[in-house]
């Protein structure tokens, strides 16, 4: 399968994020509310997605980088399905991701009340698509800006960089849109057990996507083991 294009609801947006590859010219840290500080966009208490102030200032001072947002693609549906797991029964590796959308002009303070939509390929790449509506959900942040999704870790398709998408609607007009990665490391592990190894998947997954290229460092996640699975944890920023 391919996801050449953008959809049609996607509207030019951006991206703040406080991401985990620590690349300075591409990630910066955001402060939240009050609570111990932590590697920002690395994995934490299934609460408390982390922040960290950036170095020489404090946690009240902080310092975001604008990014461009990614492309929502081909198979973005606005289903506005509230649900939190989305595995529909969909066989893989467990992924649990936890999320905290800040905004970044009113002092990365939480945005509360923000649809986060997540949609992503299955273990064998296929996407869901008319009535189908395995991996996709929606979750409202709580007055943390907080939410949780209980899923699967991705599996790959041609071309492009194995992948879970997600936007962030704070308004009814607004709306941030971009995709998160994974390590390359991670996805051999997965890759070797069922469903997966059904197919022989590429060596090098990621380096072959232009997306994952010019964008790869600030938005891959760093997993850690979770039961039979894996979560993460991230921070999104929002204008």
């Amino acid at each position: 399968m391919t996801e050449n294009g953008t959809s049609r609801t996607s509207r030019r947006a951006v991206l703040l994020t406080a991401g985990s590859a620590g690349v300075a010219a591409l990630v910066a840290a955001c402060a939240g509310p009050p609570r111990t500080p932590e590697a920002a966009g690395q994995p934490s208490a299934p609460a408390l997605p982390a922040t960290t102030p950036s170095a020489g200032k404090s946690a009240s001072t902080p310092a975001c980088v604008l990014t461009a947002e990614s492309g929502a693609g081909p198979y973005y549906l606005d289903l506005d399905r509230v649900r939190s797991d989305i595995r529909e029964g969909r066989e893989g590796v467990p992924f649990r991701l936890d999320l905290t959308v800040v905004r970044v002009s009113d002092g990365c303070r939480p945005v509360a009340g923000a649809a986060v939509d997540v949609w992503h390929a299955d273990a064998s790449g296929t996407y869901s698509t008319g009535g189908d509506t395995f991996l996709r959900g929606t979750q409202i942040t709580d007055d943390a800006g907080r939410c949780t999704f209980r899923t699967i870790v991705p599996g790959w398709y041609q071309g492009l960089a194995p992948h879970i998408h997600f936007k962030v609607r704070p308004e009814r007009h607004t709306e941030t849109t971009a995709q998160f990665f994974f390590p390359e490391e991670l996805l051999a592990k997965v890759y070797a057990l069922q469903p997966y190894a059904r197919r022989p998947a590429p060596d090098h997954p990621n380096t072959r996507d232009d997306r994952y290229r010019a964008s790869g460092a600030a938005m891959t996640l760093a997993p850690v083991p979770d039961g039979d699975g894996y979560r993460a944890a991230y921070t999104v920023g929002i204008a």
